[in-house]
């Protein structure tokens, strides 16, 4: 038997050819080119963003804590920091694990909103360093320190042990080498950017060399995840979240980068942080006929995969670009959200409702069962054929007359824009609706 050829990856008949950049998602340079540009945007402020950053702050403290073990849920968090209630009859180290990391946090939101005695000169200091741990450590250690901290491995306080090697060989410095490891990591994270490697991988870079240095006895990976933010917001960019269901990716990439490869763990935060550009800053430049991602226009009412699905559905009026992602605008997801729950569209049915109408005023009288078209059954279709109406959605406005239309046979384009059926499928729909 002949073996049929492989044409995996090879365009349809018919279809012609596209490069990779063109399909799937965008390549690791376009991203980048796409981070530096959230920099024409400032970030908003509480005043106008209060609830955005209230839900960033919130999952940012869960997610990152959750990476390391704590098992809260995200409610439960939103409830802690939110409304100040501890909900769920937890263990106190896990609430006070989080609201140690979330105090972090929102000084970290500070830099980027209100740099206060932050002159641009230092991305970071030793002292910032020390300060992000012990905030971000100190409430959980006071009820559930560490199993081997000494009197002089408080919150803040470098270590005082060696850390055994890592999974895959790295071995962390001797705990007498941490200081000046750390300051040698602080001139490095200050020193100019080679105009010939991408920012967010410098950046990248830095968290990979603090996590290899382990400078804290514990919460290394908290206290890195929050100084990478501070790097990111004093930058202004704005911060990442690595979420808990990325957190072998991000592991793998750290790992990566130990090798010399922190292309992986790059791409990873410039996802993180354009993630949160399209989710803080979008919505508040964007006016509501802009098009942007659809990540920019989550709502309470809609889920980030309710709009997918509605974009990919055709209910939807949105575009989706060469690098495969949808586009909508705000007063698109308003009409939607507005008519999500309609069988028909709102235009479809006003044209339903108005031949309808017509076609009952015209009705001759009722025939003997059998005996021509009407079948006594309903009015001849001949009759309203031509009943000019208000234009359809897919028509332009020079044209006004239409043919009736039943539901089943009306359709969406890709582009969220009802179109006529074909004329079987007119037809079809026109018996059913007259039967």
């Amino acid at each position: 038997m002949a073996r049929r050829p492989n044409t995996a990856g090879q365009p349809r008949r018919g279809q012609p050819h596209q490069p990779e950049s063109l399909v799937g998602r965008p390549s690791r340079h376009s991203l980048y080119g796409r981070l530096e540009a959230c920099l024409e945007h400032r970030l908003p402020s509480p005043l106008e963003a209060e609830g955005l950053w209230d839900d960033l702050w919130a999952a940012e403290a869960h997610n990152s804590t959750a990476i390391e073990g704590n098992t809260l849920a995200l409610k439960q968090v939103e409830a802690l920091l939110l409304q100040g209630r501890s909900v769920g009859g937890k263990e106190l180290a896990e609430y006070l694990d989080v609201r140690g990391y979330a105090d972090a946090a929102r000084w970290v939101y500070s830099q980027g909103l209100d740099r206060g005695g932050w002159t641009g000169g230092e991305l970071v200091t030793m002292t910032e360093v020390r300060e992000v741990h012990r905030t971000a450590l100190n409430l959980v250690w006071e009820v559930a320190p560490h199993p081997l901290a000494g009197p002089d491995e408080s919150a803040g306080s470098f270590r005082r042990h060696d850390i055994r090697p890592f999974a895959k060989g790295m071995t962390p410095p001797g705990w007498t080498d941490v200081p000046a490891a750390v300051n040698d990591w602080v001139a490095r994270v200050n020193a100019p950017i080679p105009s010939e490697q991408p920012r967010i991988e410098r950046i990248a870079a830095a968290h990979a060399e603090f996590e290899r240095i382990h400078p804290f006895l514990d919460g290394n990976g908290r206290a890195g995840r929050l100084l990478t933010n501070l790097i990111l917001v004093r930058l202004g960019f704005p911060p990442a979240i690595i979420y808990k269901r990325d957190r072998r990716r991000y592991l793998n990439a750290l790992r990566r980068a130990d090798l010399g490869d922190v292309g992986p763990l790059g791409e990873l935060l410039a996802r993180a942080v354009l993630d949160n550009y399209y989710r803080l800053v979008v919505p508040v430049t964007a006016g509501p006929h802009t098009m942007v991602p659809l990540s920019a226009l989550v709502t309470p009412e809609v889920t980030p995969r309710a709009l997918r699905n509605a974009a990919s559905r055709g209910r939807l009026t949105a575009t989706r670009g060469s690098d495969g992602m949808w586009r909508s605008s705000r007063k698109a997801v308003d009409a939607y959200v507005a008519s999500r729950y309609l069988r028909t569209d709102p235009a479809v049915a006003s044209a339903r409702e108005a031949v309808e109408e017509k076609a009952n005023r015209l009705a001759p009288p009722p025939r003997s069962p059998g005996h021509g078209a009407g079948d006594g059954r309903g009015p001849d279709a001949a009759a309203i054929a031509d009943v000019p109406i208000e234009p359809a959605p897919w028509r332009s406005s020079g044209e006004a007359r239409v043919r009736p239309l039943h539901a089943s046979c009306a359709k969406r384009s890709p582009w969220g824009v009802w179109k006529p059926p074909d004329e079987a499928e007119y037809l079809r729909g026109e018996r059913e609706a007259w039967d």
